[in-house]
């Protein structure tokens, strides 16, 4: 069994870092936000490159980020978005769908 041609793997998450991203905050129910600083040690990024990840999958509406206080200290949580959550669903299908054709 071949995929079909069109079959196309989402850009936005396909990048790896932008992948692991996405996974790691799937595992999160929906409406629950992880730490910035939590999600930086789990992946082993560093800021900056983190920010410049998240800043591409807020563009496309796949995460919300937000920046608050707690005290007087800085606090930024990110959140994977209902069209986010949809995106990884449809890119793993995808992915499963063409995997299964390779193996034909």
């Amino acid at each position: 069994m071949t995929p079909p041609d069109d079959v196309e793997l989402d850009p936005v998450i396909h990048a790896q870092a932008r992948l692991r991203v996405v996974a790691t905050l799937a595992t999160l129910a929906p409406g629950d936000r992880m730490a910035f600083t939590r999600l930086q040690k789990l992946l082993e990024m560093t800021g900056g490159n983190l920010s410049t990840h998240l800043r591409r999958l807020e563009d496309a509406a796949y995460v919300t980020v937000t920046k608050t206080h707690e005290g007087r200290r800085p606090a930024t949580y990110v959140e994977l978005t209902s069209a986010g959550r949809r995106a990884f669903e449809v890119y793993t299908e995808t992915l499963s769908t063409l995997l299964r054709g390779a193996g034909a």
